[in-house]
């Protein structure tokens, strides 16, 4: 089983190292729109429909990076005093009591949704612009990614040490 999981874990680091790089045209589109809208007239809103699935995919997958990383906002007034296995303990009953839970609630609840504005490769609804489909799976994407992160975090080793 442990061979698995760091299996998975790579792959999961692969897919974060790779998804990073979605802030550069994200952050290209959101600039250019106002040029678009000031002096060419036109094109701004497609700048911004490119934005939002890129951003939305963005996000689900740093998500997930901040989690691995333990970068998430946190109550470490009383936290920072407890021993590392104990944090390691806390940070396992919230993957099981948790995130486990609400990522297969959203993937079971989301999936018929998600599933017909795939099929249908839905569109923006105010500009008919295509890939909105994208934004609804990059939903179901950070529910995925919080539920494989999840079962990561659960059967992780403890550092060396802290027994």
């Amino acid at each position: 089983m442990t061979r698995w999981l760091q299996y998975v874990d790579r792959i999961v680091l692969v897919l974060v190292a790779a998804a990073r790089w979605l802030v550069l045209p994200v952050s290209f589109l959101l600039f250019v729109q106002w040029p678009l809208r000031d002096i060419v007239h036109d094109y701004s809103v497609q700048a911004n429909d490119l934005a939002q699935w890129q951003f939305a995919l963005y996000v689900s997958v740093a998500l997930t990076f901040t989690t691995r990383e333990r970068a998430h906002l946190a109550a470490d007034t009383l936290a920072h005093r407890f021993s590392p296995t104990t944090r390691l303990w806390i940070a396992r009953i919230g993957a099981l009591l948790c995130m486990a839970p609400w990522s297969l609630f959203i993937l079971i609840v989301a999936a018929p949704w998600v599933w017909q504005s795939v099929s249908g490769l839905e569109r923006y609804a105010d500009t008919f612009d295509p890939l909105y489909f994208l934004v609804k799976i990059a939903m179901w994407l950070l529910a995925l990614l919080t539920l494989v992160q999840a079962t990561l975090d659960l059967f992780r080793p403890a550092p060396p040490g802290s027994a």
